[in-house]
């Protein structure tokens, strides 16, 4: 799934886990194991930024700007 919606719309994929887990699992996931899966997922490193620093900097306006919206 993470695999189509990189593909679909790369620009639209922000990075996020739900760190510190507070839903208290059995037990919780292996952070470590999160970001290798996605370095997995996204072989690219222009698009692992994208994904990981600007996505998150348009979208939480680090520079003050308005995020862009996607044409079509």
């Amino acid at each position: 799934m993470a695999q189509a919606l990189i593909e679909a719309a790369p620009e639209r994929i922000l990075w996020g886990t739900d760190w510190p887990h507070p839903n208290k699992y059995v037990a919780n996931p292996n952070d470590a194991d999160l970001v290798d899966a996605f370095g997995d997922w996204v072989s690219d490193d222009s698009l692992r930024r994208k994904i990981m620093v600007d996505t998150a900097a348009a979208f939480y306006r680090f520079d003050g700007r308005l995020p862009s919206t996607p044409q079509g």
